[in-house]
């Protein structure tokens, strides 16, 4: 019986150490693995980390950029605002413009109008002049034929006064009457009368005997 026990036992101990042996395989195995499956976790874990480092990196340049271009669209918001603001005082300008440019054309206008209508009063005014002009040259004509005419009378007038005293001395002389009467009776002449007197002498004789001198036409 402690034969068998002992066989058992043998028996027992072969196939606990066979099973430890297995067993310890198959934890090596097991730990070879975990061994692998830990380094390549390890390195995915790296891996990962280099990953991130490389995502933190371009987080940071992305916010870099970021910032960056948030300056910029504030810079170019101002710039924006700036522009507009010129632009809003450009159209002021331009509207003040347009309103003096408006004002000065119809300055001009009316400038221009009162031109037109200064030259019409200078036309005017000057044909009136060439008019007075040329009524002053024919009264300087009419005056020097006036003058002329006045020399003619005062001439013929001299003439007559002198032929007047002429024929009153003759009147005077008692000798000269009676050779006219003497020639008269020799030659007797028709009768005179106060018209035929004064016949072509622009004199009219009343019946009262007045003579009036009448005025040429």
């Amino acid at each position: 019986m402690k034969q068998y026990l002992a066989i058992a036992s043998v028996i027992i101990s072969l196939l606990l150490a066979t099973a430890l042996v297995v067993t310890k395989r198959s934890d090596n195995d097991l730990l070879e693995t975990a061994a692998g499956t830990i380094t390549e976790f390890s390195n995915r874990l790296d891996e990962a980390q280099s990953k991130i480092v490389v995502r933190d990196g371009t987080i940071l340049t992305w916010s870099n950029s970021l910032a960056a271009s948030s300056a910029a669209a504030l810079t170019l918001s101002n710039q924006l605002n700036n522009a507009q603001s010129a632009v809003a005082i450009s159209a002021e300008q331009i509207t003040n413009l347009t309103r003096q440019v408006t004002a000065v054309t119809a300055e001009k206008q009316s400038l221009s109008e009162q031109v037109v209508k200064r030259d019409n009063q200078l036309a005017v005014l000057t044909n009136r002049i060439d008019w007075l002009q040329a009524s002053l040259n024919q009264t300087n004509l009419d005056l020097v034929q006036a003058r002329k005419d006045y020399v003619l009378m005062q001439n013929r007038f001299q003439r007559d006064v002198a032929e007047r005293i002429v024929v009153e001395r003759r009147f005077n002389n008692l000798a000269e009457i009676l050779a006219q009467e003497q020639k008269l009776k020799n030659n007797p002449a028709a009768a005179i009368t106060a018209q035929s007197i004064y016949a072509g002498m622009n004199v009219e004789v009343k019946a009262n005997g007045m003579a009036y001198v009448i005025s040429p036409d």
